[in-house]
């Protein structure tokens, strides 16, 4: 029996282990942490009982991914929760857009727009199955859906700043640069208006909901699938060495997936990787990052806007020439007086994470890379521009600044959580131009992060498409 080792237990390393195990190898995921899940954590934070969510929140591209969604997660405990709106953005003057998979509902926030919202997103969003298929893989390949890629395709190569022009007004412009700006980058370049058009997309078609319990039972139900394969997950174990590798768990694997930043690949493999390889993970970019703060607050927030009220997910940032001015700056190293906020009410669909009245609020703002202020204040105020009254609600807070976000997951380099800056370059070419991007110019190694395609988010994607290169070569 072949025998594989998978370094980091986030969705893609877990996905990738999945996978392995599904062909028959024996594996064993090795984990830092002394809890697994990378980025899908969850923590009991400030109050007894009250749920928070470290990092990722809301799933549209989990409950969408051509991978996990074949694995049968339920059986093992996974239960997707939607909120009755999907995401909403508020606008000074009390207005606010609004996406839920009922497009209809979006018409009425955005009136005269809605023809154009729904010609620019009713195909996409009937379609997105197959353009998830061939979106979420290598840059470099033949597409399983021409048509339903071929229609996307050309819309995704715009810069945000142009897609935006279909709309005319606030709430509809607002409300798709909201959704762009989770590139996390300039919102004027190619390509930047494409994660704006694929999340949209996801939200009409399967919503944006959020996990049962917290991020974490996506964890748990990959780890479940996994074991119940035979696999097994080991915490608490940092490798640092390709000789302690192979130490701790007693033999040479056949096939190691690398679920780490470029960064982290360096460290392990940085003296035996091909000298052009090595340079291209040395120039590798990383992004903006995040000040991450949960609140504990009693009720509800006052959202001006009643449909705020419903929404899972809300991006805080005025109207969309603010969020492409403010999103500019933060690219360049420079820390707005207003960043761009997300903030996460997950409660509201799965109030098992509350305790008694008190209610968790997740929430961050973009910070310039390797940012060591306090956002803190900044981030609140945010929040009180459009829920005046927010403050007197505030019962405790939990902190993670970009620094800490760092030292929390050796991968987010910076503070950045997407593993990679979403220059144009990156997001057709991570980590660097091939044609196998998975590949690492090491023998049975094979690199699964985000930093490969298709980059951020609970998809488990770029470690199935590892693990089918691994099974492949094997």
């Amino acid at each position: 029996m072949s025998r594989a080792v998978v370094v980091g237990s986030g969705p893609n390393g877990l996905a990738g282990a999945v996978r392995l195990a599904q062909a028959g190898l024996e594996v064993t995921v090795l984990e830092a942490a002394s809890v697994a899940g990378g980025g899908t954590r969850t923590t009991e934070r400030i109050v007894p009982g009250l749920l928070h969510d470290d990092c990722s929140a809301f799933h549209p591209t989990g409950v969408a991914s051509p991978y996990l969604s074949t694995l049968g997660l339920a059986e093992h405990g996974l239960r997707w929760l939607w909120p009755e709106v999907e995401f909403a953005h508020p606008l000074d003057d009390g207005r606010a857009g609004i996406v839920t998979r009922t497009m209809s509902d979006t018409d009425r926030t955005i009136g005269a727009d809605a023809r154009s919202w729904h010609r620019v997103f009713g195909p996409l969003a009937r379609t997105f199955p197959k353009i998830a298929v061939d979106a979420m893989g290598p840059a470099v390949h033949l597409p399983k859906h021409p048509i339903a890629f071929g229609r996307f395709g050309p819309q995704a190569l715009m810069p945000g700043t142009l897609t935006v022009k279909h709309w005319k007004g606030d709430p509809a412009r607002a409300l798709y640069m909201g959704v762009a700006a989770h590139a996390f980058g300039r919102l004027d370049t190619p390509l930047s208006g494409s994660i704006g058009l694929m999340l949209t997309a996801a939200a009409h078609h399967a919503g944006w909901p959020v996990a049962e319990g917290g991020s974490q039972s996506i964890a748990n139900a990959l780890i479940s699938k996994l074991e119940s394969l035979g696999g097994s997950v080991r915490t608490d174990v940092r490798v640092a060495s390709r000789a302690q590798l192979a130490e701790e768990v007693g033999f040479e694997p056949d096939v190691v997936l690398l679920d780490l930043a470029p960064a982290g690949v360096l460290d392990l493999y940085g003296d035996v990787l091909p000298g052009r390889i090595k340079r291209a993970f040395t120039k590798y970019e990383y992004g903006p990052a995040v000040h991450k703060v949960d609140y504990a607050i009693e009720g509800d927030v006052p959202w001006t806007n009643e449909d705020c009220r419903r929404a899972g997910t809300l991006h805080i940032g005025g109207t969309a020439e603010e969020i492409v001015s403010v999103e500019a700056a933060t690219a360049r190293g420079e820390m707005p007086e207003r960043p761009f906020a997300l903030v996460g009410q997950q409660y509201l669909a799965d109030p098992s994470r509350s305790a008694g009245s008190v209610n968790p609020l997740w929430a961050y703002a973009h910070v310039p890379a390797g940012y060591t202020g306090d956002a803190t204040e900044a981030l609140t105020a945010q929040i009180e521009r459009f829920a005046p009254g927010f403050r007197e609600r505030i019962v405790g807070t939990y902190v993670r600044s970009a620094t800490d976000m760092a030292s929390y997951n050796a991968n987010y380099i910076g503070g950045d959580i997407g593993a990679g800056a979403n220059t144009a370059r990156q997001i057709v070419f991570r980590p660097r131009p091939a044609l196998n991007p998975y590949t690492i110019g090491v023998k049975g190694v094979y690199l699964c992060s985000s930093a490969a395609p298709p980059g951020g988010g609970v998809h488990g994607m770029g470690g199935f498409h590892a693990a089918e290169t691994a099974l492949r070569k094997l």
